[in-house]
């Protein structure tokens, strides 16, 4: 990956698809409180930082055989089918539920069975949107045990899940690098620092133990 997780979490502070705000956090539609905001479709209108984490993730697939990107809906979408373009290869998108009407599709697009499919996420958290869509290909035939994404969270939680279902995933950046980036750049201070730091080693309990 070279210096992409460097400078991807550069990027991604710079265009504010992150935001870090450990005085006044954010609550997830998880219910969990976070210090930290994470929207990298922000990085779609951003010409230089979309391209960055195309040539990024063509990177993280250089010398792998697959024969199919898949976004994951919907935030994976439109980085799946411009890494499909790039590669010149067939793109299909997974739902987070069935299509309520017409064939009530989970997956739009060729999926033929046996193929190799490489999943795109913007965004890895606790993992399980992630999982859903692979056991999704999985059950419709195809042949799938990686997931990339821009950035992820580092939780334990998704490892130990990732691991569970035999699937891997690599992302371009990751919550340590951005927050070396964060203080190197002058973004947090030291004390910011330690609640972050606080708060990724349990987002779930995190809450209780800033009252």
């Amino acid at each position: 990956m070279n210096d992409y997780s460097q400078l991807v979490a550069q990027k991604l502070l710079q265009i504010n698809a992150i935001k870090l705000s450990p005085q006044k956090p954010f609550t997830w539609a998880s219910g969990i409180i976070s210090p930290i905001y994470c929207d990298n479709r922000l990085t779609l209108s951003y010409p230089e930082v979309r391209s960055l984490v195309i040539d990024g993730f063509e990177a993280l697939l250089k010398g792998l055989e697959f024969d199919v990107i898949a976004g994951i809906a919907t935030a994976g979408i439109p980085h799946g089918a411009l890494l499909a373009d790039r590669l010149n290869k067939p793109f299909i998108y997974v739902r987070s539920k069935p299509k309520g009407h017409g064939r009530q599709n989970r997956i739009e697009g060729l999926l033929n069975e046996g193929a190799k499919v490489v999943m795109v996420e913007d965004l890895i958290s606790t993992g399980m949107s992630s999982l859903a869509a692979v056991e999704a290909i999985r059950e419709n035939g195809g042949n799938t045990n990686l997931v990339i994404s821009i950035f992820n969270y580092g939780f334990k939680k998704a490892k130990d899940s990732f691991e569970a279902k035999k699937c891997n995933f690599a992302s371009l950046s990751n919550y340590e690098k951005l927050l070396e980036e964060a203080v190197n750049s002058g973004y947090i201070t030291p004390e910011d620092l330690k609640i972050l730091t606080a708060w990724n080693k349990d987002p779930e309990n995190w809450k209780y133990k800033q009252t």
